[in-house]
This record gives structure tokens, sequence and C-alpha cells, in this order.
């Protein structure tokens, strides 16, 4: 006789059989559980299947649908987090392209000496700020003594601010009126300040039939070590009524900044449409007189802005200072279509001095320009060169 059939349970018979009964109930129990999971988690599948393939063919209407059993049992579903996911990285690229598409975008164009002229509030009736400066003209020495007290109310706020300060001439002639820059002077830098004071001196010596034709300009900006400066405004004085041995304080409203004519240039310009390229011609240079010693030369500094980026800029050769100065240069850039808005091309005229170089004037010639008609005579004269004379300005 074996183990098993020795073996017996100290247990009623009806006791066995109760609990026979019991372990059948939760063992069919625990399959009609794990039936109901299956069918669920089947179902589950079929709804996950059936909405991707509409989300992907383009079918799916993007709000959520109560009636579907995905719907149901998934609150928010992972389709929906998907989609908004997706939605939000749509969002953010279309923010990415409007700043790419503003940092493209064709704009009028800067060097390090040009200032940017024509801010937001131009077209506004705005007061700028108030600057507060001294003049005195000594007959007997002949020296014009300028003295930079301070500035109030300036339209800034934690700017470091300077001002520039022009002494123009202005010389008539029988063809044109040219401004000639007799002195050029920069006060200190005041730092995180809106209402800056200066205290800057400055001397020059001026004949006294100059102070007739004699406008000092003074220009208060922005300083910016690592971008071009900022223009906030301008005030312009007429020594014509300033009297001698006298000291004459003033304290005037900042003006829009405007540009000065110091000279004239004479550029050709010509279109070769089958090598995509434009060729542009420095031929003579007009300057009422240039504000340096007759030791210094001069040379010419194009730069070509098209197509929603700047072309590498050329030189010309150093040029000896003179009221007439002859280039007879030309220079070639690539530019594929020249009847796109937003192209220029910018002409700097440079000084070269001990201390480096210095700024003369600019002239520009735009394509959207209605006012100067030299681009569109380029483009109605392909491959023949079109000469006209541009003011230069500073």
């Amino acid at each position: 006789m074996s183990f098993l059939e020795k073996f017996e349970l100290p247990f009623a018979i009806s006791l066995k059989y109760g609990l026979l009964a019991f372990s059948l109930f939760i063992f069919l129990l625990a399959l009609l559980i794990l039936a109901c999971q299956v069918y669920k988690y089947c179902k589950y599948s079929t709804a996950i299947n059936r909405q991707e393939k509409k989300f992907l063919s383009g079918a799916y209407p993007g709000s959520k649908s109560e009636s579907t059993i995905l719907a149901k049992s998934l609150s928010p579903s992972l389709l929906d987090v998907s989609k908004k996911n997706h939605d939000v990285k749509i969002q953010k690229l279309q923010e990415e392209m409007e700043k790419l598409e503003v940092c493209l975008s064709p704009s009028p164009p800067s060097t390090e000496y040009l200032d940017g002229v024509g801010t937001e509030d131009d077209a506004q009736d705005v007061s700028r700020g108030t600057l507060r400066f001294s003049f005195l003209y000594t007959k007997k020495r002949m020296q014009l003594h300028l003295q930079v007290i301070e500035a109030k109310s300036l339209l800034c706020r934690g700017a470091d601010l300077f001002i520039r300060i022009r002494v123009f001439c202005r010389e008539s002639s029988h063809e044109s009126c040219l401004n000639c820059i007799l002195h050029e002077w920069e006060t200190k830098v005041v730092k995180n300040n809106q209402n800056p004071s200066f205290g800057d001196e400055f001397t020059c010596s001026l004949r006294g039939p100059e102070l007739k034709m004699v406008t000092v300009k003074m220009e208060v900006k922005g300083f910016d070590n690592f971008s071009r400066h900022s223009a906030l405004g301008e005030v312009r004085v007429s020594l014509s009524s300033l009297k001698s041995n006298k000291k004459v304080e003033y304290c005037e409203e900042l003006q829009k900044v405007t540009k000065d004519i110091v000279g004239e240039v004479l550029i050709s310009m010509k279109c070769l449409p089958t090598a995509q390229r434009i060729e542009v011609g420095l031929l003579k240079v007009k300057c009422a007189s240039l504000k340096s010693s007759p030791q210094k030369d001069v040379y010419a500094r194009i730069d070509v802005f098209g197509n929603q980026r700047k072309q590498k800029h050329q030189k010309s050769t150093l040029r000896a200072k003179s009221s007439v100065i002859v280039f007879n240069e030309t220079f070639q850039f690539t530019l594929p279509d020249p009847v796109a808005r937003g192209c220029v091309v910018l002409l700097s005229l440079y000084q070269v001095q001990a201390s480096g170089k210095s700024l003369i004037g600019q002239a520009s010639l735009e394509s959207n320009n209605n006012e100067d008609d030299h681009w569109q005579l380029m483009m109605q004269s392909a491959r023949q060169p079109v000469a006209k004379w541009h003011p230069l300005l500073i």
C-alpha cells in the first residue's frame, strides 16, 4: 500500500467536499477575471490602432470624442497628449521661423560708423529731452569755448550716454553748397543715467568772419561696445548771432537726428544679368574740405546688401586728399536678383590717420528708393554703365 493511500485527512467527508467546492469556485472566478481582462485588452488595442490609422491618414478631427471606447477609458488619452505635444512643437517652430524672418528681412545697411537714425518715436510728437550747454567766443584770441553741462529727461533707461560734437562750416559755390567739418569731439561716457551731467569743455580757433557760416551740431548717443551707437536726438546752433566776449547758455530741446551733406560722389552702375553680377564704379569724389592735415590719404569701402545677406566688402586704393578725388575703379558683386526689394549699395569714404580711420561720409543706392532712379536706370540699361552724382552724408 502506497503512502498516498495510507494518508487521510482528519476531517469529516462533508467538510472535505465543501473545501473542494470552494476551491473549484475560486478557480472558476479567476478564469472569469482573466477572460474579462483579456477581452478589455483586445478592445483597447483595437481602438488604439484605429485612432492611429485615422491620425496618420489625416482623418483625425482634432477633438475628443465622447462616444468612443478610448475616450471613455482614458482621460486624457495618449493620443490627445501626443497631439498636444505635436501642436506645441509646431507653434515653437513657427515662432522660430518668424524670428528668423525678421532677422533676415532686408533692412537698411549698418556699419560700425553708420548710426541708427529714425527710431519708432520719430512719428510721435514726444519730447526726447533737453540739453544744456554754453558758448563763449573770445574775439582777441579768436577762440570758441564750448561747455557741455548736462542732459535732462532722455528717452532711455539704463543706457551709457555720450555726446558727439561736430563744428560745420558751410562753403557755398555755384554748383553746390557743402558742409566742411572743422572740428569733431566726444564727451566722456556717463553710465546708466537718464539725466547725465557732463561738464566737458572744448576749445577751437575760429576767425570772426567764419562765425556767420559755422553751425555746431551736438548728438546725444547711447554707447554700445559691441554694436553701433544709437542716436537719441540732436541740437543744432548757428553761431551767426553769437556775441564776442559774452558767455551765452542754452537749454534746447532734442530734435530728430538728420544727416549733413559733406560732399558728392560720382558712381556708375552696370547690371550683368547673364553673370548675375552688378558692377559698381567709383569715379570721382568732391569734398568742400577735409578736416585733417594735407598729408592724410583717403579710401572708399563698398558694401552690397541683397538677397537677405551681406556681400563681402571691397576697398579702393589709397588716394591723396584734394577737393576733387579721382578714383576710376570698378568693383563686381554677385547679385542674382537685383530687382528684389532691399538691395542696397553703400559707399563709405574714410580718411587714414594716426589713430586709425575716420569716416568722412557715406552714400547709398537702394533698389526700392523711389526718390532715386539710378537703380531703375541701371536695370533698363543692361550691360551698359549708368553714372550719377550722389550726396555724401554724415
